[in-house]
């Protein structure tokens, strides 16, 4: 078990964590959630021993081991991947240097060896004759190649390195596993495996994250990190998000008997219970919701922005017409003779093993790029808003926010006032003075908030998205989600987010360096068709 006692800290007079009190107990795994600035990370650290706290103690039951999940890729680049995984498992490194100390000293004397030999018991123990082997399947489940484990860290590709670190923390099965933002980097294959390893993990298992499927499919408690405290609830995050929405309503329904409401809730937790016999999770999970109680859920004091896209005018029969498209960067094909036509009623998501081609082909129909070879065609009735995966050349003049989005108003608004923008601000969840920052200090979150603001201005019929959820936290990825979902118009889109994608797309098309594959379908059912899998393998071969 760990557990918080009493901790506090504050940065001056703003307040992080006030007299928190929490325990977390083996064989579950705890979705730390909170909005950002929130202190999420933060209180992983103060769990970790990295931070000390003003007030109060991190306690750990004595002989449980804790491993966490090194934000610094450049920490061991003196190091080979393998050893870098290796040193995840402190104690018995420690004991391997002891005990080979003593074999390599020509004056050890019986009892040096007697040591010796108590290390060799201890390092069997930990599992130390199969760790070289273990920790090349580990990261071979990682999708790190073999011709990468004698390298040096310094030396592997940048995108690989989160992935050895991740390794390093997974590796020897600790008693205590902090996980912070563990998907970074991580593909859609290599996110399933680790979520099926978490799922079967019996120790605990802290994890901060914003892929809300990973959050749905590992956890089976939230704790919910706001107002300077935190409070565990039983469920994933869907069970949260939903049980504390159900309980604002309920909130606000002035009028309703308490008997009535009882009943929805319990009505709710059980058909979320049979849902949990369906999930990796499902005895530890289920049986965590059977022994809930009404009073465990409570409204949700969380902020979420109003995402809305309102099109000026429906799409016409011809929406985007694409003939034999190619790209290639530094020799490398990104795509070739791609083609296809968007109907009405698509909300179409992108996908393609090399994240540059989704990008460069979003930049192209954009025509902020060119392509080497092929055309495409808008329909006369179109109207675009683009959010680009990088976008911070809209954030250098630094004038402030208001005057910035008065720069994007279309033709057809005749009266943007500053009442009439501040509006469009609100629903991005910018009040008061906020509006006068300056464009050029913003974080990364809200520069996304700002570009949506200036989406939702163009009343467009087409949005594009590009790694949507870049920067943004729960509740506005959440809203985000809900706004495409209800969106009229068309969506093409691209996201590492399994339930963005899953939840608003009605037909997939991958792109690949000998065509496309296109089909009418869910995101799930594209990934669980065996004959999508095989194609896949031919397109990439």
């Amino acid at each position: 078990m760990i557990s918080a006692r009493n901790v506090t800290l504050a940065y001056g007079k703003r307040v992080l964590f006030d007299e928190v009190n929490i325990n977390f107990t083996k064989g579950n795994c705890y979705g730390i959630i909170g909005a950002n600035g929130a202190g999420k990370s933060t209180f992983m650290k103060i769990l970790a021993g990295e931070i000390e706290p003003n007030k109060g103690t991190v306690e750990i039951t004595p002989g449980e081991r804790l491993a966490v999940l090194n934000q610094n890729q450049f920490a061991f680049d003196e190091e080979t991947v393998l050893n870098t995984v290796l040193m995840g498992h402190k104690k018995m490194m420690e004991v391997m240097k002891a005990k080979d100390a003593i074999y390599m000293d020509p004056d050890a004397t019986e009892d040096d060896y007697m040591r010796a030999s108590e290390l060799e018991g201890e390092f069997g123990e930990m599992g130390g004759y199969t760790a070289e082997s273990d920790a090349a399947t580990l990261l071979s489940s990682l999708g790190i190649e073999e011709k990468f484990h004698q390298s040096l860290m310094k030396d592997i590709p940048s995108n690989l390195k989160l992935r050895v670190l991740l390794a390093q923390a997974l590796f020897g099965n600790p008693d205590i596993l902090l996980l912070d933002e563990p998907t970074n980097g991580l593909d859609i294959e290599t996110i399933g495996w680790l979520e099926n390893f978490l799922a079967d993990y019996e120790n605990i298992v802290l994890v901060v994250s914003h892929d809300r499927h990973f959050l749905d499919t590992v956890c089976t408690h939230v704790s919910d990190v706001d107002r300077s405290k935190i409070k565990t609830f039983t469920g994933n995050y869907t069970f949260w998000y939903e049980s504390s929405q159900l309980a604002a309503r309920q909130l606000n329904d002035k009028n309703k008997k308490n008997e009535e409401k009882r009943a929805a809730l319990l009505d709710f937790i059980a058909r979320f219970s049979a849902n949990a016999s369906k999930s990796k999770q499902a005895t530890s999970r289920k049986k965590a919701l059977e022994k809930l109680t009404i009073e465990e859920i409570e409204p949700s004091n969380r902020k979420y922005p109003g995402i809305i896209f309102q099109p000026l005018r429906e799409v016409g029969n011809q929406i985007l017409n694409v003939e034999n498209l190619s790209k290639s960067v530094d020799g490398r094909k990104l795509f070739d003779k791609v083609s296809f036509s968007v109907n009405k009623g698509d909300k179409i998501a992108f996908l393609s093993k090399d994240p540059s081609a989704v990008t460069s082909f979003f930049e192209i129909i954009n025509d902020n790029m060119q392509a080497d070879a092929g055309k495409f065609e808008w329909g006369t009735t179109v109207t675009k808003a683009y959010l680009p995966v990088e976008h911070n050349e809209f954030f250098t003049s630094g004038e402030p926010l208001l005057d910035w989005l008065r720069n994007f108003v279309p033709p057809h608004i005749t009266d943007a006032d500053e009442p009439f923008l501040r509006g469009f601000f609100g629903k991005m969840l910018f009040s008061g003075d906020d509006i006068m920052k300056k464009n050029n200090v913003l974080s990364g979150g809200e520069k996304v908030r700002c570009m949506v603001s200036k989406m939702m201005l163009q009343n467009p019929n087409c949005i594009i998205l590009d790694q949507p959820t870049n920067h943004l936290d729960l509740e506005s990825i959440q809203s985000f989600n809900e706004g495409c979902n209800t969106f009229p118009g068309i969506v093409l889109l691209t996201s590492h987010d399994h339930t963005f994608i899953q939840t608003v797309a009605n037909r997939i098309i991958e792109l690949t360096p000998k065509g496309i594959i296109d089909r009418l379908m869910t995101f799930d059912e594209y990934m669980e068709d065996k004959r999508v899998q095989e194609l896949r393998v031919e397109m990439y071969a």
